[in-house]
């Protein structure tokens, strides 16, 4: 779809209408930590544990509902997401992950009463067969990044962000399949356009940035990083089009400042973030010399971790500390 529809503002207003308010006005958490002030929206504190329920909530609620079941592809968040709203709507949900998706994620979206099948070795080989799966139904497949309500659910967050926080002169937020940075980007140049918006993608999953240069879609033979949530290897042609005129840049983090990043969002504010939630963080994190003096917002996108993965990543929080 070359021809993509603008995202807009107006809309981003109507979904914070219409998005159910357990997903809505997330609490902003501050810092003086760093030479700037830091503010982060905490999106981990809602059923789901992420920022998804707010895109898929939109989504539903402007879409046909004529009771048929509704395919995806997820690492695990989104999934969760559309499954709560579905269930609630009485709609069957198969959910296409990667079989080496997260378990928990998994067990998650199970739990909120959606088929989950396991296909392929990473998220991009399970959407494709997720593709497969409801052509041959003459199912609808829903895909995160490909609809502009999705998109503008997320971007309620941004409007919550101007509301609670006056001349912010940056915001940084996680870059996956490209959905949360255009919604985000979207109020920010309709409503506060002095504020630079910046995508962090993960330095193991480069496919957005390189899409993003390039003004058209780039894929990856691999994305090999811990931030499953952001680990995209071929990108979606809305997001690369809405994308031009919604961010300003586009700026990679590697494994090990995400990891810092994720330490310092439980030192701080004693919250357990997952590597992608903690991607835009950890962008700040590398560039706080830069940005000394400054106003700088960001998004804590995601909990979902396994015992594991926190013992591993987040000893701290183990022990307590």
């Amino acid at each position: 779809m070359t021809n993509q529809a603008p995202l807009s503002a107006a809309r981003i207003e109507d979904a914070r209408k219409r998005i159910d308010p357990i997903f809505l006005n997330s609490s902003l958490l501050r810092s003086d930590r760093l030479a700037l002030s830091l503010v982060a929206k905490d999106e981990t504190d809602n059923p789901i544990r992420s920022f998804k329920g707010r895109g898929t909530g939109y989504f539903l609620s402007t879409s046909d509902n004529d009771g048929a079941p509704l395919v995806t592809a997820s690492a695990g968040n989104f999934g969760q997401g559309l499954a709560y709203h579905a269930v609630r709507q009485r709609r069957r949900l198969v959910v296409f992950a990667s079989e080496n998706a997260n378990p928990l994620k998994v067990e998650a979206m199970r739990s909120f009463r959606a088929q989950v099948i396991l296909a392929g070795e990473d998220f991009d080989a399970a959407k494709a067969a997720a593709r497969i799966y409801a052509e041959a139904r003459n199912l609808q497949f829903v895909e995160d990044g490909a609809s502009a309500a999705i998109a503008e659910g997320a971007g309620t967050i941004a409007a919550e962000l101007t509301d609670a926080v006056r001349d912010i002169d940056s915001v940084f937020v996680p870059l996956g399949n490209g959905a949360l940075a255009a919604g985000i980007g979207c109020w920010f140049k309709s409503r506060s356009p002095r504020t630079r918006v910046v995508a962090v993608g993960a330095a193991g999953a480069p496919c957005m940035a390189l899409s993003h240069e390039a003004g058209e879609p780039i894929s990856t033979a691999e994305a090999d990083t811990i931030a499953d949530g952001i680990a995209v290897r071929i990108p979606v042609r809305s997001a690369i089009e809405w994308l031009k005129d919604t961010i300003d840049e586009v700026v990679l983090v590697d494994d090990d400042q995400i990891l810092a990043a994720m330490r310092f969002a439980h030192e701080t504010w004693k919250r357990i973030v997952e590597p992608a939630g903690a991607a835009g963080l950890a962008a700040i994190l590398a560039q706080a010399a830069t940005l000394e003096g400054s106003r700088t917002a960001t998004i804590l996108c995601g909990a979902n971790l396994t015992d594991q993965q926190i013992k591993s990543w987040l000893p701290a929080a183990v022990k307590g500390g």
